[in-house]
């Protein structure tokens, strides 16, 4: 089946999308833009209401088409995120709402998310929580991805809570078990002291850039801070998280931190020091760099 966008009525003004996207890429990646050729096509198909494997078939832009794409190209390069401009952040089966005042989800978040639910699934009615929430990205997969599992999503900021809800009413809609919006903050000492010594699996994508970092224009600038920085040494939320994730857990239960590419060595030594944990490993991204520790809370 073929679009009327593949095939518009004749005497349609139509600019072909060849020469529109070569402008538009060489525009992002003279902004420093780190992927400009994708994110022109993103954009263009967000205009054009087509998928982007069919967007080489799209006969072109109207005029109206190629004054907004020329607009959204022109915010794009002045780094606001790709995300912010197409509403939503694709994180594994999931599209999620995103804008000012939450987090973006990212790509190598996913592999935490993924260590998380294979822990899950191996267990009858597992009770997982996600600490630092956000906009709900590991919180949801893990409900979308384990319809068994309790899910307990955390979060402080206002601004975050309200993509997070959107998001969590969302996922309800499209036929996914509810996840347990807490707003809190995770540094408190009596979090979710209902659960105690009650949870399976306990999951965290905290802020953690050490202050003072320089961080790509789309962070600095649209991020919220508090989503990003944690102290001097990028740990102030690690530590807390981490002791109060021993109270939480079961006996045998399962704890994952992301955490900077600088601190392979710095969070599994929080890990060790608290005591009561065992099992305690580093994981790599994709790409060879330190992402995330995990531990076992012994009995």
């Amino acid at each position: 089946m073929t679009s009327s966008r593949e095939h518009p009525p004749e005497g349609t003004e139509r600019t072909r999308p060849g020469p529109v996207l070569a402008t538009a890429t060489a525009a992002l990646s003279a902004a420093g833009v780190g992927s400009p050729r994708a994110d022109a096509e993103w954009l263009a198909t967000y205009v054009l209401g087509v998928d982007r494997s069919r967007l080489p078939l799209v006969a072109g832009f109207t005029p109206d088409e190629l004054a907004r794409y020329r607009r959204l190209v022109a915010r794009r390069a002045g780094r606001e995120p790709l995300q912010h401009l197409l509403g939503s952040a694709a994180f594994r089966y999931l599209e999620l709402a995103v804008g000012p005042g939450v987090f973006v989800p990212r790509p190598e978040t996913e592999l935490l998310a993924e260590w998380g639910i294979a822990r899950a699934r191996g267990l009858a009615a597992p009770l997982v929580v996600d600490l630092c929430s956000g906009s709900g990205a590991i919180a949801l997969s893990v409900a979308h991805e384990v319809p068994a599992a309790t899910v307990y999503a955390v979060e402080r900021s206002a601004g975050a809570l309200e993509w997070l809800r959107r998001n969590a009413a969302s996922r309800v809609a499209a036929g996914d078990p509810p996840v347990r919006v807490v707003a809190a903050d995770v540094t408190d000492p009596d979090l979710l002291a209902e659960l105690t010594g009650r949870v399976d699996v306990l999951l965290c994508n905290p802020p953690y850039v050490p202050a003072g970092t320089d961080v790509p224009p789309e962070v600095a600038d649209h991020d919220p801070a508090e989503a990003v920085f944690a102290g001097t040494d990028g740990l102030g939320v690690i530590r807390p998280v981490v002791r109060r994730a021993a109270e939480l857990l079961a006996p045998g239960g399962v704890v994952g931190i992301e955490h900077d590419d600088t601190h392979p060595v710095a969070v599994p030594a929080v890990f060790t020091a608290d005591g009561r944990y065992a099992d305690v490993t580093c994981h790599p991204d994709l790409a060879g760099r330190p992402r995330f520790s995990t531990a076992r809370r012994v009995a």
